[in-house]
């Protein structure tokens, strides 16, 4: 069989400087360009050599007749592409003048006509500018217009805050449809609970479909967070009732929906006051406690200086009065529930030891089953309280390695950043955190210099301020907390003055702001990991002494009882703990010996713990763990 040699043809090298002269012989008869010399194109010859296609030359007369090669020289186009911007930079063969304001942009009109339809638009028909050597560019600046015509020749451009919002209608009027989409996927990436609302108009008014249904997605999703925003605030009444009426508004109760609006007309109470009632058309009261009714609504004078709004309490209170298998009977648009889409969740899990203190912060991703790592803490920091609250992580107090801390980090999981908001009025480590309403209580703990604390802080977040309340009854620290039906319980935890770890467990009620004993658990407990599940209340592991412990006991608030379930898998202490899915999740801690980055999950409908099938990327314990909104 006779080979195919490649040989370089023999033309090439021809044809390059045929294509020289071509270039310098139209280049002279342009006024602009008639001084120009062959030395000014040289890059053209190494653009020839370069991409010319190797042909083969065969052995024998028949190969010759019957065999052919076919290829694409992938380099080609954009070789040829850098070839032109430098030409442009140059300003050689340049046919046409951009002009906007104070900026001149030198350009190819073929280059611009087969990039952007606009400009083949403009540059092939009938219109005065397909022959004028300079165009002015209407409604876009000139820096804006100069990143546009630089994209065309190189295909690249960065997109920031700073010029999305000119960027985004600029390459609309140009038809640069790949720009506008990064665009649009810039400020996709960057929704947030208070720009979300201003990134909705904005796409309503570019005519940018999907972001516009992304942003206002959002908005239902993060109601709860958006709501306390100036944007909602300078919202006009249509936009608040289109919102507000959505079935897919997700908040956790009714209560959101009558505060937004009520803070929304007392924002400029005079000019709004007479949109009450139709506000009131779409928050669904009778969705609402009969104790709320009564004691907030009715108490409004909002609500009690307007008759028809007065109208819309007695259809709620009429609701309450009737059986609850009746109910079912009174159908209008505020009786039916709010059936909003649910965000993916993932599990956060903050700091913690490894064996010191670490800043490393990972999420397990519950769909995908892996773990990933987001934004550090500032500073080192474990056996602090970890709470999710208004869409935001708190991590709250702690030992930094050196000293205990009464910093508090806040961590934005859109924006994959921390951020820090007033420090504890006390020093805190082995804490206890958990939300109660709009507050997070931080426990008792270790402080510098004494054995325990009774002390409890509360943190208002619409306030930023930090505030003492009533003082637990034992002095504890490594206590477990959580929160059932609105009251907070303090779990075990180890008396420093008595040196002993405790069984007792105290209750906090808010509206008495006092604190009382409830049933001990079976066992001592310090360094339980506390979390609710079901409005029950789980203490899993813990140690008493050296005993470090795999059981688990489970507190029924109404019966004030303790009972034992199925004992997990591995003797685990200072473990995080969450719930999700009808199921909860004990998170690394150590077993006496080790710290470990295992987790397992109790399953109540069987009453098994099991593993999950990975690990995190570390064995630590005294980490803080929440469920978060997976940023989208």
């Amino acid at each position: 069989m006779n080979k195919c040699r490649f040989d370089k043809p023999p033309h090439a090298v021809s044809v390059v400087l045929d294509f020289e002269r071509f270039i310098c012989a139209w280049a002279r008869s342009q006024p602009r360009y008639n001084s120009c010399s062959i030395s000014d194109i040289m890059d053209c010859a190494t653009l020839g050599q370069e991409s010319s296609v190797q042909q083969p030359t065969c052995d024998s007369e028949e190969d010759a007749v019957d065999a052919g090669m076919h290829t694409f020289n992938h380099t080609h186009m954009r070789k040829a592409f850098q070839l032109m911007n430098d030409l442009r930079s140059k300003k050689m063969l340049c046919d046409v003048l951009l002009v906007a304001g104070n900026i001149e942009v030198p350009a190819h009109k073929l280059v611009l006509a087969s990039c952007s339809p606009y400009f083949c638009a403009m540059f092939t028909g009938d219109m005065s500018e397909s022959k004028a050597q300079q165009v002015e560019i209407r409604d876009v600046d000139g820096q804006t217009l100069r990143k546009l015509v630089d994209y065309i020749y190189t295909a690249e451009i960065e997109v920031t805050e700073n010029n999305v919002q000119v960027l985004l209608p600029a390459a609309s009027l140009l038809q640069l449809m790949d720009v506008r989409q990064v665009c649009c996927e810039f400020l996709q990436s960057q929704l947030h609970s208070t720009n979300c609302l201003g990134i909705r108009a904005f796409a309503d008014l570019h005519t940018c479909t999907q972001l516009l249904n992304q942003s206002h997605a959002y908005a239902e999703q993060h109601f709860s967070e958006v709501m306390l925003g100036e944007e909602f605030m300078g919202l006009s009444l249509q936009q608040v009732c289109s919102l507000i009426s959505s079935d897919k508004l997700t908040v956790s109760t009714e209560e959101k929906v009558f505060e937004a609006m009520v803070a929304w007309i007392k924002h400029n109470k005079e000019a709004r006051l007479e949109h009450m009632p139709k506000l009131m058309e779409h928050v669904r009261l009778p969705l609402l406690s009969r104790d709320y009714l009564v004691q907030i609504v009715e108490e409004e004078a909002l609500i009690k200086n307007n008759n028809i709004c007065k109208d819309f309490l007695i259809e709620a209170m009429k609701y309450h009065l009737l059986p609850s298998d009746q109910r079912h009977l009174i159908k209008t648009d505020r009786t039916r529930p709010r059936t909003p889409i649910s965000l993916p969740k993932v599990m956060i899990v903050v700091g913690g030891q490894a064996p010191k203190a670490i800043r490393s912060v990972e999420c397990y991703d519950f769909k995908e089953d892996r773990w990933y790592q987001v934004a550090d803490l500032p500073s080192r920091r474990c056996r602090a309280g970890v709470v999710f609250m208004a869409g935001r992580v708190y991590a709250v107090g702690g030992f930094n390695g050196s000293l205990r801390v009464r910093t508090v980090d806040v961590y934005d999981g859109v924006r994959d950043q921390w951020t820090t908001v007033p420090s504890m009025q006390e020093r805190r480590s082995t804490l206890g955190s958990a939300v109660l309403g709009d507050l997070a209580f931080s426990s008792p703990s270790f402080p510098p210099s004494i054995s325990g604390l009774s002390s409890v802080e509360a943190y208002n977040y619409k306030t930023n301020e930090w505030m003492f309340v009533a003082p637990m009854n034992t002095r504890r620290s490594s206590v477990g907390v959580g929160v059932v039906d609105g009251k907070l319980y303090a779990v075990g935890g180890y008396d420093g003055a008595s040196r002993q770890c405790l069984s007792t467990v105290e209750e906090y009620n808010p509206v008495s702001n006092q604190w009382g004993y409830m049933a001990d658990m079976s066992t001592r407990r310090s360094g339980a990991g506390v979390g609710v599940l079901s409005g029950q209340l789980y203490a899993a592991g813990g140690h008493d002494g050296p005993l470090v412990r795999k059981s688990v006991e489970v507190y029924d608030p109404p019966s004030n009882t303790w009972k034992q379930v199925c004992d997990m898998n591995m003797c685990r202490r200072n473990a995080g703990v969450c719930a999700i899915n009808g199921l909860l999740y004990v998170i690394g801690g150590d077993d006496g010996s080790c710290n470990l980055s295992s987790v397992e999950y109790y399953n109540p409908a069987t009453d098994k713990w099991s593993l999950i099938p990975t690990n995190m990327s570390n064995g630590r314990s005294y980490a803080g763990v929440s469920v978060i909104d997976k940023p989208l």
